[in-house]
């Protein structure tokens, strides 16, 4: 007798999670329902199997800066192998800051000359304030964007694609849509980098600080959650271009109250809608994800 209870209430939750997970569905869909623009949201559970929820979740949509983090995990693994180390300073020459291209750690270092700088600090600025010159430094120090995606192949990414730098991207518009992931993918890929399968817990913690230090995406995953919520992201925007904007991207890992975690993607792609709407289509998708899991018993 007992058994049959038990199991009918194992039964009876099961249900009302259903439910639950159904009804967050439809409401992200109403949020994106009338856009012009395709938009990708996926959202895991980090810490059980609760939640695997996707929308779009397997088209393959340019990443832009999104991709830094994919970088950063490259050049993480050689610092895990000995190669480099975090502390170790790293010749940059004056040629490699270009100009036309958003790089605050050009402005920070000295105008003339060559500089060497830690490699913690390029990486702080390519993940944290989104630098492009010092994605294309990193990508450099390794080898190019052919090593990033030897290294996204051998932690088994599926549905990533690296190959052009953030020079090339510049010079060609649709070489981006070469540069691209799912979002179901970018979810899995984090819900490894916080299984500490793709590089060292030191590697891991150092990489989760950077990326909650984030300067940029202010209006988008963060914009609506509680003030001071831990949310470690990397965001990634395109130009636009003829009235469409083809990526405005926020992916990363939110830290709840009770201390679980979830990560959360969400791509709005070639979008003829303005930045404000792009954004505001994160930030409501976030919140409703945040709701959702604050609300579950």
């Amino acid at each position: 007798m007992i058994k049959k209870v038990f199991t009918f209430l194992l039964f009876t939750l099961s249900l009302l999670s259903f439910a639950q997970k159904s009804a967050l569905k439809k409401e992200l869909k109403k949020i994106i329902d009338g856009k012009n623009a395709t938009v990708a949201v996926s959202v895991i559970s980090l810490d059980d199997a609760h939640l695997n929820l996707n929308i779009n979740g397997d088209k393959k949509l340019p990443m832009q800066s999104v991709f830094k983090f994919h970088i950063a995990l490259a050049v993480l693994d050689r610092v895990d192998k000995g190669e480099f180390k975090l502390d170790g300073r790293i010749l940059i020459a004056r040629p490699w800051l270009l100009e036309n291209t958003w790089s605050p750690m050009r402005e920070q270092l000295p105008p003339k000359g060559n500089v060497k700088t830690l490699l913690s600090r390029i990486i702080k600025f390519t993940v944290a304030d989104s630098d492009n010159n010092g994605a294309d430094i990193l990508m450099r120090l390794i080898g190019g964007t052919p090593e990033v995606q030897k290294f996204m192949n051998s932690k088994d990414v599926k549905d990533f694609s690296i190959k052009f730098n953030e020079e090339e991207m510049h010079k060609v518009n649709d070489f981006q849509y070469q540069n691209y992931t799912t979002t179901n993918s970018m979810n899995n890929l984090l819900k490894k980098f916080y299984d500490q399968k793709i590089v060292s817990k030191t590697s891991t913690e150092f990489l989760m600080k950077t990326m909650e230090a984030a300067s940029t995406g202010k209006n988008r995953l963060i914009a609506q959650l509680p003030e001071n919520t831990v949310v470690a992201h990397k965001t990634g925007t395109s130009a636009t271009q003829n009235g469409v904007t083809a990526a405005t991207n926020d992916a990363g890992i939110v830290t709840l109250p009770n201390g679980k975690h979830y990560a959360i993607s969400v791509f709005v792609s070639d979008s003829k809608e303005d930045e404000a709407t792009n954004e505001k289509i994160i930030a409501d998708i976030s919140k409703k994800v945040w709701d959702y899991f604050i609300k579950r018993k």
